[in-house]
């Protein structure tokens, strides 16, 4: 942005330095009042149609970088939004294979447990058993 504004202050600089020099020139130039003041009339509407051009082509770059830097947007805009559909589509299938981990080690700590429970019982039965037969006369 910066190269763009040094080059529209020299484009400016450029344009009053040529229209002060060629009426320099012409003012001091031997020549009739009439016939000066016919040329300075003519470099005027020259300078006039060179900058009209200027403009319209610095305006034409303008909107073509406008354009470009539009199209530039919406393909960056279009590219994130597939990379996020693509995150969106990883993350679910991660957390249903977390889920399914999840539900498998529960399953596993619920047998393990379950089996314990089923050994301390039998063993709590056979040690009442026992002390029952040790009790009894």
């Amino acid at each position: 942005m910066s190269e763009q504004n040094n080059f529209g202050a020299f484009l400016v600089g450029f344009a009053v330095g040529a229209f002060t020099g060629a009426v320099v020139s012409l003012l001091m130039a031997p020549q009739s009042g009439e016939e000066t003041r016919q040329i300075i009339r003519d470099r005027a509407i020259e300078l006039k149609e060179k900058g009209t051009e200027t403009f319209e082509e610095t305006k034409k770059k303008a909107e073509a970088a406008y354009q470009d830097a539009l199209a530039k947007a919406e393909e960056l805009s279009q590219a994130a939004k597939q990379r996020a559909d693509e995150l969106g589509i990883t993350l679910k299938d991660k957390a249903a294979e977390i889920s399914h981990t999840a539900k498998s080690v529960t399953e596993e700590v619920s047998s393990v447990a379950e089996d314990a429970v089923n050994k301390a019982s039998k063993a709590i039965d056979k040690g009442q058993k026992k002390v029952a037969d040790t009790v009894k006369p």
